[in-house]
């Protein structure tokens, strides 16, 4: 199963106009429409607003076969740094599910963190049919209600992005623009965060990291039906998160500290294996974090880094 393309930018804002204007019903019967744009103009029309009263978050880690990388052990020790990073999180409303072909070691799987095994025949790369798979799954949690985010098994999570999550109760869910890129052969950590004046050139997170949005699912009623919107809008790269989630009525706020931080040039990277790795380590170059009070806090908020 391959990644399904992006929709092209002038048309995502056409059918976010036509959505705001003519209405959902009106744009799906006459625009040429991709399933994950069928999906959110499923939500926009019976749509729920208001808060969640006492969500969840879920994190969805696909792990890449045992098969298919050179170093197992690397990619198990990265592994067990994402889920360090959220068994330290200050707020404990928080289910990882790690779906894989290998169950790996050192994880300790238990009722927090679970594994899925993954049985699927895929030619070539399986990462999508492994979040459909996760994303399918969700109703069998045991979690009514909260906020699903996709999670790569080698970024580290701000140790109080949870508790923000879960305190804030935001109606939509959340979207990651400020965070980290940390470069594992320097050491040195970049800065992502929506371009300024003073830094044109600065990239927000969810530009550049997978790990960025968080998705508000309701399963009380008709429990397959986020899981279906979740399962399409996952199958495209992350720059289309934010377009999906306002055409479905559900625009993703953003969260108000750095939540995330990727991990690159460390080996294993899935990025290394479609050479799109070089221009994020030369982004750490030109936004280093340099200020002694922040790389503090950053050392506080991702102790196992």
């Amino acid at each position: 199963m391959a990644q399904v393309p992006a929709t092209p930018k002038t048309q995502r804002a056409v059918r976010r106009l036509l959505a705001a204007t003519a209405g959902p019903r009106w744009t799906f019967d006459h625009c040429d429409l991709q399933p994950s744009e069928q999906e959110a103009l499923e939500r926009r029309v019976n749509a729920r607003t208001g808060p969640i009263a006492e969500p969840a978050v879920v994190f969805l880690l696909p792990l890449v076969s045992r098969a298919h990388v050179g170093n197992w052990h690397d990619v198990e020790a990265r592994l067990a740094d994402t889920i360090a990073s959220f068994r330290g999180q200050t707020s404990d409303k928080w289910i990882a599910v790690v779906c894989g072909q290998d169950e790996p070691s050192g994880i300790g799987f238990d009722s927090q963190v679970r594994f899925l095994p993954f049985t699927q025949r895929v030619d070539g790369n399986d990462k999508w049919a492994k979040l459909e798979v996760l994303c399918h799954h969700l109703p069998q949690l045991g979690v009514s209600a909260g906020y699903a985010m996709t999670f790569d098994a080698d970024d580290l999570l701000n140790r109080r992005a949870v508790e923000e999550m879960v305190r804030r109760r935001e109606p939509n869910g959340y979207l990651v623009t400020r965070g980290l890129v940390l470069d594992a052969r320097t050491r040195k950590i970049g800065l992502c965060a929506p371009q300024s004046l003073l830094a044109p050139g600065r990239k927000a997170f969810w530009k550049m990291c997978g790990s960025c949005a968080a998705f508000r699912f309701d399963l009380s009623e008709e429990p397959h039906r986020d899981a279906e919107y979740l399962a399409a809008v996952t199958a495209h790269e992350h720059r289309m998160f934010p377009y999906l989630a306002a055409l479905a009525g559900r625009p993703l706020s953003p969260l108000r500290q750095e939540a995330v931080m990727y991990i690159v040039n460390h080996g294993e990277n899935f990025g290394v294996r479609r050479g799109r790795v070089g221009f994020k380590t030369r982004y750490v170059g030109r936004f280093p974090v340099t200020d002694d009070a922040m790389l503090a806090r950053i050392e506080t908020d991702f102790p196992m880094a």
